[in-house]
């Protein structure tokens, strides 16, 4: 057995928005990595589009710093329980975390969530206080409820040891008192060296390789990243991959990386505790094992959580099908559909009876539309159905997904909140008050009782609410729900809406679309209070007439319409609607558009 003394693997666990991202860039940028004339963006590891839109880490990232002769590789996680998938598998390539919590915040359901994975690895973690700069903030409460959320998750007595550093991501700082602030993040790199163990092993064995994560390259296939849990591995070596249940094949490494900052650097070898990526493997999947070829031991992988929500992903067929993307037949859908399973681990991809339709399932609504978003920038044109949740079948009993649920509103809108969670089969288990006059509430509720309530909780709560959920477990069926108390305003015809048409077409509600949309038959145009639908002609033209009164040609107001975000027509679409996502637009359209046909079918079910 041997110990690696300059060499620390360490992860950053998080709730969303807690600084993980940002931490990074610090260490990143103390260690001096970047040369001092380089012009690095903020929050430099977010590297796709859609993270540094919307501020969320989608995929872990793999980077690594110097600091004393000891290098510290550092995988930085997501914090959203979606992608749950990601952060179980990254706590197998390490000895250690840093578990950051916002010193105003404290303890959120994302940090119970990725500390409970953590702690039953039996990883060692370090508690890092963030913000501690923030206006509130409560350092000294928030370590208490740290030390609370470990007993309750059934911490040893070790891991209840844990070190506290105090910082400051964005200033740039850490300190061991909270009240004396730091001048950089060396308190954080001291903790890191002497509080995570390094690696250990045996240096001399014969190579194995536990891969947890695999990457894309257009020009080299799939690239394999893991970590040397025994022995040494070099380029060009001869290795055998396995798996628990599946037959062992042989393969070449054509070429090995380590990680320097942000960048992949091609290595000739590495040794016992490296995390490296390796190509030239065909068809390597998450799980499996590297050995050497004259001792095969493959090594037992970390169980991922299965999905718990499924949408049908189909091939456009409306009237505008084809115009817009560029990839549209159902192949095209296929093959990407399958290619992205091969690297998001909590995703399944199911064919149907219909060769034009797929069931894909995932962690949650925010993990599926990232998908849509995603295929619809790379020119994808396809419709898809509402979000359901996926059932369980145990001892003859209907289960089915249930959310832990935390919302912290000021105290004006509780009433508000409470009302609307009744119908939606929630159950209160507690309820607190903050100084600032904001109130803690923590429910249990169905997965689709959410479905659909965030944009609702925003309009009650006047934008100042914050909710956060996470996956709890599966229970009873908890009986039916009813989810949407408005109908829709559907286009009578095809053509371009008017601004008179609009104009008469808004007295029945709130319209989703303004003059001079190109508009079909049978798509929704806006929603009205009541629960039925409406057909009306948004393409109504004004006829031309030999008499004029006095207030016949005043200017007709029309009221802004509302632009609907692709999560919010997820939200909306009721059980026989789809949304069609293009490129360039995203519609709501019922799954019947002839009105006709439409009213068949219901009289026929009467």
């Amino acid at each position: 057995m041997g110990t690696r003394e300059n060499l620390r693997n360490v992860a950053i666990i998080a709730h969303v928005d807690h600084g993980k991202t940002t931490l990074v860039d610090q260490l990143l940028r103390q260690s001096g990595i970047f040369r001092a004339n380089e012009n690095v963006a903020e929050r430099v590891m977010d590297s796709n589009d859609l993270e540094r839109e919307r501020g969320i880490t989608i995929l872990s990232k793999n980077t690594a710093v110097m600091y004393e002769n000891t290098k510290i590789n550092i995988v930085d996680t997501p914090g959203h329980a979606d992608f749950g998938g990601e952060v179980e598998r990254i706590l197998m390539m390490v000895d250690g975390v840093l578990l950051l919590v916002d010193a105003f915040e404290g303890c959120m359901p994302q940090t119970r969530f990725v500390l409970k994975k953590a702690l039953g690895l039996g990883k060692k973690p370090v508690v890092v206080v963030n913000k501690i700069d923030r206006p509130g903030a409560r350092p000294a409460e928030v370590v208490d409820e740290v030390l609370d959320l470990f007993i309750e998750l059934g911490a040893d007595d070790e891991q209840l040891e844990f070190p506290v550093v105090y910082a400051s991501a964005r200033g740039g700082y850490a300190s061991l008192d909270p009240n004396v602030p730091g001048t950089d993040m060396k308190p954080l790199f001291e903790m890191i060296l002497n509080e995570v163990p390094a690696p250990q092993g045996d240096l001399e064995g014969p190579t194995q390789v536990l891969f947890s994560n695999i990457d894309y390259d257009d020009y080299v296939g799939r690239i394999g990243i893991g970590r040397v849990e025994r022995g040494r591995i070099q380029t060009g070596q001869m290795v055998t991959i396995c798996g628990e249940e599946e037959t062992p094949r042989n393969a070449r490494v054509t070429k090995l990386y380590q990680f320097e900052g942000l960048k992949r650097v091609e290595a000739e070898s590495a040794e016992l505790g490296d995390i490296v990526a390796v190509s030239g493997i065909a068809d390597l999947n998450i799980g499996q094992t590297a050995c050497a070829m004259d001792c095969v031991e493959p090594l037992p992988f970390v169980q991922i959580d299965e999905p718990t929500v499924s949408m049908m992903f189909m091939v456009n067929n409306s009237p505008f099908a084809g115009k817009e993307g560029k990839f549209v037949t159902s192949r095209n859908l296929r093959d990407r559909l399958f290619k992205e399973v091969e690297t998001n681990v909590a995703m399944r991809v199911e064919e149907t009876d219909s060769a034009d339709t797929f069931k894909v399932s995932g962690r949650g609504e925010l993990h599926l539309s990232i998908l849509i978003e995603q295929m619809r920038r790379q020119g994808y044109e396809f419709q898809v159905s509402p979000p359901s949740v996926i059932y369980r079948e145990k001892d003859g009993k209907k289960l089915e997904p249930i959310e832990l649920l935390m919302i912290e509103v000021p105290d004006g809108y509780v009433g508000a909140v409470m009302e609307k969670l009744g119908p939606r089969k929630a159950e209160l288990l507690n309820m607190g008050t903050r100084d600032s006059g904001t109130t803690h509430l923590e429910f249990k509720i169905p997965a689709r009782g959410l479905m659909g309530y965030r944009s609702e909780f925003l309009t009650d709560t006047n934008g100042n609410g914050i909710m956060n959920h996470v996956f709890d477990g599966y229970e009873a069926f908890k009986g039916d729900i009813q989810h949407r108390t408005q109908g829709s305003i559907i286009a009578h015809e095809a053509g371009e809406s008017t601004a008179y048409g609009l104009f008469y077409a808004q007295e029945r509600g709130r319209m989703f679309i303004g003059p001079g949309v190109e508009v079909y038959e049978g798509m929704i145009v806006g929603s009205n209070p009541k629960n039925e639908d409406i057909v009306v002609n948004v393409c109504k033209k004004k006829h031309a007439t030999n008499t004029r009164s006095s207030g016949a040609d005043e200017a007709l107001k029309l009221t802004p319409h509302s632009v609907l975000s692709l999560e919010q027509c997820l939200e909306f679409i009721a059980e026989d609607e789809l949304v069609e996502i293009t490129p360039e637009s995203i519609r709501m359209r019922k799954c019947v558009l002839s009105k006709e046909l439409r009213m068949k079918q219901a009289s026929k079910r009467k």
